[in-house]
């Protein structure tokens, strides 16, 4: 496993005033650039062949494009050589997390990452101490789980991946669990998912509540969490399946997919405030107990505000969340520095204070 001693030798030897952000073209890598750009910094692009046009397109964000084969030759050695010499700061996001996958980023993947490299693999939901774990160690509320599927008594969600695009969910919805043995079987035989993955997989209780992503950032160089902004997911094809007449949906059997496409912002009544900051903070502090030196940088509390306006976390996000909505419509960064930013650009702010303090080794692992 790479230490932080070993990243620290890294970082010492990198040309201060020469930082790059580099990402993987993937996921949120335009909303990462962006905030660099507009705090100064100059960037990076590993792009997967094929899939690098928007990166060209939007002229201004890629200081420098790295074409591989498969996003996962970015573990090469001279790939990692290149992205050095360009004094690089790896910003992970989902793509980062699920395309090299956690065993290359702890072992083999020798550059500063902005974050804590040895959590990521908590955000697996059958990881030993998983995100369940720190929720639950940090007494925040989540959805109840079904240990067995023979346990179903009530609403639940099937949580589990593709089988064929590990970054894309296919997560189902039950009812009983009669219900639950024809559509999973049914999903097996259409190849949306294999017997192993369905093994594997979570069953929660379905909450009734309105969806909200609370996006909070945790920084070693300031004593408070900060709370970014809300945002919420759009689906296919859950939106805007539900906008059709009930009538209507009954007529034509389609199954809800839940596969993120877009965002939309959000925002919550004053008086839930005090709720989300204790919750960032009570989570923020757990995970620095579990997981030391804890969380560095954005994440993320998936979360349902029941009508009893209760909040319970349905799912976290350890590294970049992806929600580029945020950076022109949240009002709570304004509320904090007087001008509405996104995650990009707060950590894009977060190195800039680092490189200023000469504490640039703090911020990375």
């Amino acid at each position: 496993m790479i230490g932080t001693d070993t990243i620290s030798e890294i970082v010492k030897k990198y040309d201060v005033k020469d930082i790059h952000l580099a990402v993987l073209g993937s996921h949120s890598a335009l909303e990462i650039m962006d905030g660099a750009k507009d705090e100064g910094l100059r960037t990076v692009c590993v792009c997967q062949k094929g899939r690098e046009l928007p990166y060209l397109r939007f002229k201004r964000l890629a200081d420098e494009i790295i074409l591989v084969d498969k996003f996962s030759d970015l573990v090469f050695k001279e790939n990692q050589d290149k992205l050095r010499e360009n004094n690089a700061i790896m910003v992970p996001h989902r793509a980062f997390t699920a395309y090299l996958g956690y065993d290359s980023i702890e072992n083999e993947l020798l550059l500063p990452i902005l974050g804590n490299r040895n959590l990521f693999r908590a955000e697996e939901r059958n990881y030993e101490k998983n995100q369940y774990f720190l929720l639950e160690q940090a007494q925040i509320a989540h959805p109840k789980i079904y240990k067995n599927y023979s346990d179903i008594n009530g609403l639940a969600i099937v949580k589990i991946q593709e089988a064929s695009r590990k970054l894309e969910r296919a997560f189902f919805v039950v009812s009983s669990v009669q219900d639950y043995l024809e559509k999973s079987q049914n999903k097996i035989k259409e190849k949306v998912i294999t017997n192993e993955d369905l093994e594997s997989s979570v069953i929660e209780e379905f909450v009734v509540g309105t969806y909200f992503n609370f996006n909070f950032f945790s920084s070693p160089l300031t004593p408070e969490t900060e709370f970014l902004g809300i945002e919420r997911r759009l689906q296919t094809n859950l939106n805007d399946l539900n906008a059709i007449p009930a009538r209507q949906q009954l007529e034509f059997d389609i199954e809800v997919r839940h596969i993120e496409i877009g965002h939309t912002p959000a925002s919550i009544r004053e008086s839930m405030l005090q709720k989300i900051f204790e919750l960032g903070d009570k989570f923020s502090e757990t995970v620095r107990k579990v997981y030391p030196p804890g969380i560095i940088g954005p994440f993320s509390l998936q979360s349902i505000v029941t009508p009893e306006l209760e909040i319970v976390v349905y799912d976290v996000s350890l590294r970049v969340p992806g929600n580029p909505i945020m950076a022109t419509t949240s009002p709570y960064t304004k509320y904090s520095y007087g001008q509405t930013f996104g995650i990009g650009r707060r950590i894009a702010m977060e190195v800039n204070k680092a490189l200023s303090e000469y504490k640039l080794f703090t911020i990375v692992t």
